[in-house]
């Protein structure tokens, strides 16, 4: 009885490994005869596993979909992976992954073996996570998306724009992107007859999938970079313009992409152009750095950055300021936090 138990988990690995083998290629992996194996693809349909056979000298057998969830055989470096990997989704933006990720981690560490526990501990503590805000999305938008674009279907759904406004979207769905702080679809609007990037978490209805599509030149080789563009030119409350007090260089290892686009001004200084919905928010976020910087744009900037500067005088016990004292350069000197 092991030893058929011991077969039929080898031969559930190897139907996971491959999409397709032939009855001839499993006998002689599993050392053993075209009969036994299928005896055991016969067991393993009885238990619940569903296994497709194609008949014929190219046919074979294949892993179908299920009911039920195959063990999974993992070698030591994808145990640990896995591990690894759940530990840090467990601060993952989509909605309810993050404690299905620790009831997973959970299962795992309970049958990993002797010899991993101290690699995973020390790989664990090892390593730190600063979690970002992040916006939650529903992961049955996320799957539903996800098939759409591997069937080449379109989709249909509600969304709600940046001003609150709602319609119906009829769209070509081509990429999914993570931002780590955002979920975004990028997507031919058949309405709009353009390419639209989408924030997941606007969509108020889980996809529903209809005709296929005739795949389209997509509208940028790299579609992460096209993301990170559509970004900074998404309509906000406020464009800001700032000038900073450093290189070029200085700035492309602080600033992440998804806060703006950055371009030299001169050898020594850098303008970062970005949308904000809030003008405290950036001003904080910039004062902590340990560079100076310049205010161009918006105006209401300028005059927020003169209230902020008049209260942080005021809770040093160093009096009121006004417009003139206060200097465009002026600026914190702690390293920066995350956006």
């Amino acid at each position: 009885m092991i030893e058929t138990s011991a077969r039929l988990l080898q031969l559930l690995s190897l139907l996971q490994l491959r999409r397709e083998w032939t009855g001839p290629a499993l006998a002689q992996r599993m050392a053993v005869t075209e009969r036994t194996v299928r005896r055991d693809i016969g067991k393993l349909r009885t238990l619940g596993y569903p296994i497709n056979a194609s008949p014929g000298v190219a046919g074979g057998y294949q892993l179908g979909a299920g009911a039920r969830l195959p063990p999974l055989l993992l070698d030591d470096d994808e145990a640990l992976a896995v591990a690894i990997g759940l530990t840090a989704v467990t601060a993952s933006p989509v909605s309810g992954v993050g404690e299905a990720s620790v009831r997973a981690l959970t299962k795992l560490e309970q049958v990993l073996p002797p010899r991993l526990r101290p690699r995973f501990a020390g790989l664990r503590f090892a390593v730190t996570r600063m979690a970002a805000a992040s916006t939650p999305v529903d992961p049955e938008i996320l799957t539903a998306l996800s098939a759409a674009i591997t069937e080449r279907r379109s989709v249909a759904f509600r969304y709600d724009r940046h001003d609150g406004e709602s319609s119906r979207r009829v769209v070509e769905p081509y990429r999914l992107v993570d931002t780590g702080r955002r979920w975004y679809l990028v997507a031919f609007d058949r309405s709009r007859e353009d390419w639209r990037t989408f924030r997941v978490d606007r969509c108020r209805s889980v996809p529903v999938a209809r005709d296929r599509f005739v795949p389209r030149p997509l509208p940028a080789p790299d579609l992460a970079a096209y993301v990170q563009e559509s970004i900074t030119r998404s309509p906000s409350s406020y464009d800001a313009v700032i000038r900073f007090h450093a290189p070029l260089q200085e700035l492309e290892s602080r600033v992440p992409p998804s806060t703006g686009t950055l371009e030299a001004d001169g050898e020594h200084h850098t303008l970062l152009r970005a949308g904000f919905d809030s003008l405290d928010f950036p001003l904080a976020y910039l004062a902590s750095w340990d560079i100076d910087f310049e205010v161009l744009e918006p105006a209401a900037m300028r005059e927020r950055a003169v209230v902020v500067a008049d209260r942080l005088r005021r809770a040093t016990g160093t009096g009121t300021g006004s417009a003139e004292q206060v200097a465009p350069g002026s600026g914190g000197r702690p390293d920066p936090g995350p956006r």
